[in-house]
């Protein structure tokens, strides 16, 4: 996917509300150790494109004053009840460094399995994301979890995951920890 942005100069609330009022979101880019840049994206198109599946979780073209580099969504920031988004980081990204990137978790067959089945429990998730190191070009925009065998009481770890190729996950301190749990 790619976004089209341009540099800007003017900083501060007021100049970031007079963008917001002509249809532009503010932003920045930085990283990849360049100097972090300010940019003006449109609204509108960044709006409904951050409303697709996957996309926060991905890796995206940029186009910037005419060059187009590779970044990622660190953060988005957006209006507490007005369809707006108020702010947006990007983060530059090389083909050949590691980036670690928060990734969702996506529940599945945990109707089929014999915790709810026999049980007459529920599939309970823990956690809904995970933190995993990889390349960018590995980067998974959602992981599966595969519930469908999930018997009563018992749960699911991050170490049962089945990670694709180049991905690893990244705990810190824990060992491992609890993605969904069967239970009343």
């Amino acid at each position: 996917m790619k976004i089209i942005a341009t540099s800007r100069s003017l900083h501060g609330t007021g100049a970031s509300r007079r963008m917001r009022n002509n249809g532009q979101t503010p932003g920045v880019v930085y990283g990849a150790a360049a100097a972090a840049t300010s940019i003006e994206l449109e609204h509108n198109s960044l709006f409904h494109a951050l409303r697709k599946e996957g996309v926060r979780h991905s890796v995206l073209d940029l186009e910037l004053d005419g060059t187009v580099e590779q970044v990622i969504v660190r953060d988005v920031q957006v209006h507490p009840f007005k369809p707006m988004i108020l702010h947006v980081d990007l983060q530059r990204v090389k083909a050949d460094e590691k980036i670690t990137v928060k990734v969702p978790l996506k529940f599945v067959g945990g109707e089929n399995s014999p915790a709810v089945k026999i049980g007459g429990q529920r599939v309970k998730a823990a956690v809904f994301n995970v933190k995993i190191a990889c390349l960018p070009k590995d980067l998974p925009s959602v992981l599966t979890v595969d519930a469908s065998k999930l018997e009563a009481g018992q749960a699911i770890k991050a170490s049962q995951l089945t990670l694709p190729e180049g991905v690893s996950l990244v705990l810190g301190k824990q060992k491992d920890i609890t993605l969904a749990v069967a239970g009343k």
